[in-house]
């Protein structure tokens, strides 16, 4: 009974992992991106919709990565956590920008 019941905790936390990780891992990427090609000397517009395109490919090895991975610490610790990092950076420079 305990073991089925923390193993029904380890698939939810993994999905969890997989959708909500990755969604922030991502939109911290994003918000780097632009921000940093902004910065750069690109056009707003075109720096946005690169930073998509990549966003899309970054999204999709994160979430496959989430459930191929073996451990769901390192999981949580690299996407949430690298995400909550890059969307830090992004903030620093887009408040240098202004």
């Amino acid at each position: 009974m305990a073991t089925s019941t923390a193993s029904r905790l380890h698939l939810v936390s993994r999905i969890a992992a997989g959708t909500l990780g990755s969604y922030a891992f991502t939109w911290g990427f994003i918000a780097l991106v632009v921000g940093t090609m902004f910065a750069a000397g690109m056009p707003f517009h075109d720096a946005e919709a690169l930073s998509y395109i990549l966003g899309f490919l970054v999204l999709l090895v994160a979430f496959l990565w989430a459930f191929c991975s073996a451990s769901l610490w390192r999981v949580w610790l690299v996407l949430a956590g690298g995400g909550a990092l890059m969307a830090g950076a992004a903030s620093l420079v887009q408040h240098a920008l202004l």
